[in-house]
């Protein structure tokens, strides 16, 4: 089952099939991440809170 690798959340095939690259199997970051956000192929900080 796929996991967040930032916090280890679940995540579903679909959003790892929309949110990731091909040959990625967990993505860096997901909803429940408060803090972090994917820009490019990176991770940072957000900018504003999410919530």
């Amino acid at each position: 089952m796929p996991e967040c690798g930032n916090c280890g959340s679940f995540v579903t095939q679909r959003y790892v099939r929309v949110f990731t690259p091909e040959e990625t199997e967990n993505p860096r970051v997901c909803p429940y991440c408060d803090d972090l956000v994917r820009d490019g192929s990176t991770v940072r900080q957000a900018r504003s809170s999410r919530r």
